[in-house]
């Protein structure tokens, strides 16, 4: 393939665009890999397209190897498989609903489950045909709210995503196993760094799930890591080790307090130890009990429930942790006080909620025979030794509270417990904590079971003669968001580094002159491309030499051949874009060298 600059739709720009918020969106605009069409779309240019189809190729080269095969389903899809499985409620705001000219409704597809599960219903009828994984790599779409980012927050992506169907539990495990693996090799290919991680399945349901997270600092997604053992996981999936309970009776009885002016937690522990509450005078916001008030809507339903969550004061509610915890329900901070005088802002504890008839969830540190310092559910009142399993029984327990620095891993933890299931603790036997980082998701798997196969009654006809309902698993990687995580990763101050297993050319030729050295590129492109090489070659003659080179940086193909004064003599000089090495190579011989290095990067 021989590619010249003065032919190709390719357009460089010297600045930075107004919207462009992190590298990937810059460099790729810049480069001319990508154009905003719409908020949340874009084009792809003639290079874009090139590594996008490289991305994609090394997707399905790896499905393929583990026995996937590729199906192409429709994006524009009818409402009623939906509605069948749930999810055209579930899903609320964030799918593109349309109706076409006779009232039927229908939608843009974000995935494909329940269409999936019908082809093989359609299709499939003995257990001889098992286990069976289909894919396809398809656009999807997603109504956003605010598109964002370039291509990590769009309305419109490219995705793959591969459906297992096996007889039992054991054969959903083989497979989710098989995708896993599969997909470091897809990821090691790429050029990616990425952690595995925990994770939740949200709308896709299932009983286990990981995620596959590019680190990256402007990544969407928080995560954790453990400094001791290997556990790794999404923010909204971190579990909480719980401490030993006591007994409720071992405390004193509850004592009410004039505190006024500590509607805040900060302001309370303050007064706490200046008037030494209950003979104290070491409160910490730890030992107060705050009480969150939030508003969960569940789909297709129009009145919200009023639900209160306790935890320690020294945490904050993570919204987002509470909305996986109660998924598919959307949830907000409550505001409608006058609608609820029982509910005193500001001094509000969880002796009153079974008598409102408010659910309550709390913390997993809020644990029976606990006490606390807590509202008194009068106005500039509090109470001590308020406990858990006497003054007050929760509804339940909830991953809300917001996951900090050096909080313990559950792992760890739960190996020091006995608890089956953890992994190693730390060198020094002690365990390990939990730091924070930030990625990019470009992988997500999960064990769904039979939510789908249920939902259409899909059953084939077993060994023994009765039927058999498939357990299914389900595997996605974002591809055109790939690309915007390989830019993420790869790039440095002059512009994009591509690894050589996605780049758009294997060899950017550059001319330093004009002239007989322009003939020159284009007769070395032509060779180079006979050679099996593909080629991007600068004709440009109406630009000086320095534009050519900083574009040759922006644009970032691994490696760059100089064409300039040398070439008298015979030699040209090649440039390794990632580390900046030069050389000086014969002219007789580049294109073996040159393919040594190519097949040398494993492309």
């Amino acid at each position: 393939m021989l590619l010249r600059t003065s032919t190709t739709l390719l357009r460089t720009l010297r600045e930075d665009p107004a919207d462009a918020e992190v590298p990937s969106h810059r460099l790729l605009l810049r480069a001319g890999y990508i154009r905003r069409v719409a908020p949340g779309g874009y084009a792809w240019l003639p290079l874009g397209k090139l590594v996008l189809d490289r991305v994609t190729e090394i997707v399905r080269s790896e499905l393929a190897a583990i026995g996937d095969q590729e199906v192409h389903f429709p994006a524009l899809l009818p409402a009623e498989p939906y509605r069948t499985s749930g999810r055209w409620t579930e899903y609320g705001d964030d799918i593109f609903t349309l109706a076409d000219r006779r009232g039927a409704e229908h939608l843009l597809a974000p995935t494909h489950e329940e269409l999936a599960t019908l082809l093989v219903k359609d299709l499939v009828s003995s257990y001889r045909d098992f286990p069976l994984t289909i894919f396809q790599i398809q656009t999807k779409f997603r109504d956003e709210a605010r598109p964002r980012a370039g291509l990590l927050r769009g309305r419109e992506f490219l995705m793959k995503d591969a459906y297992s169907f096996d007889l039992d539990d054991d054969g959903l495990r083989a497979s989710y196993a098989r995708h896993r693996a599969a997909y470091r090799r897809v990821f090691d290919r790429l050029g990616l760094a990425y952690t595995v991680v925990r994770a939740v399945s949200g709308a896709m349901g299932g009983s286990a799930s990981e995620e596959f997270l590019a680190g990256t600092p402007v990544g969407e997604d928080t995560y954790v890591g453990c400094t001791a053992c290997d556990y790794a996981a999404n923010t909204e999936a971190v579990t909480t080790p719980a401490p030993a309970g006591g007994d409720p009776d071992a405390h004193r009885p509850t004592e009410v307090h004039d505190t006024p002016q500590t509607p805040t937690i900060a302001a309370l522990v303050a007064l706490a130890n200046d008037r030494r509450l209950a003979g104290r005078h070491d409160w910490t916001a730890a030992d107060t009990l705050k009480n969150v008030v939030l508003t969960v809507r569940r789909p297709g339903t129009d009145t919200p429930e009023v639900l209160v969550i306790g935890l320690p004061g020294d945490r904050e509610v993570d919204l987002r942790r509470v909305a996986a915890a109660l998924h598919p329900a959307d949830v907000a901070v409550f505001d409608d006080w006058a609608a609820h005088p029982g509910l005193v802002r500001g001094y509000l504890g969880p002796q009153v909620l079974a008598k409102l008839g408010l659910r309550y969830l709390v913390d997993p540190r809020v644990v029976t025979g606990t006490a606390w310092l807590t509202g008194a559910n009068e106005p500039g009142r509090h109470a001590t030794d308020v406990v858990c399993g006497r003054d007050f029984v929760p509804d339940g327990t909830i991953e809300a509270a917001e996951v900090r620095p050096g909080d313990p891993c559950p792992a760890c933890a739960a190996t020091a417990s006995g608890t089956p299931g953890g992994t190693a603790v730390g060198r020094d036997g002690t365990g390990g904590e939990l730091t924070i980082r930030r990625g990019i998701e470009i992988g997500h798997i999960f064990q769904l079971g039979r939510r789908f196969t249920d939902a259409f009654a899909l059953d084939v006809l077993g060994a023994a003669g009765k039927p058999v309902r498939p357990t299914m698993g389900c595997y996605g990687i974002g591809v055109s968001r790939a690309v915007a995580a390989i830019a993420e990763q790869h790039h440095d101050e002059r512009g994009l580094v591509w690894p050589a297993a996605v780049a758009p050319c294997d060899v950017h030729l550059v001319v330093a002159g004009k002239g007989a050295q322009l003939d020159a590129a284009l007769d070395l492109g032509g060779r180079l491309s006979a050679a099996g090489l593909r080629v991007l070659v600068d004709d440009r003659a109406n630009v000086s030499a320095g534009v050519r080179f900083t574009d040759a940086e922006l644009i970032g193909i691994p490696c760059v051949v100089v064409v300039g004064r040398r070439l008298v003599d015979g030699y040209v000089e090649v440039r390794d874009r990632a580390t900046g090495g030069r050389d000086e190579v014969p002219w007789d011989g580049l294109a073996d060298q040159l393919l040594s290095r190519v097949r040398g990067n494993g492309v």
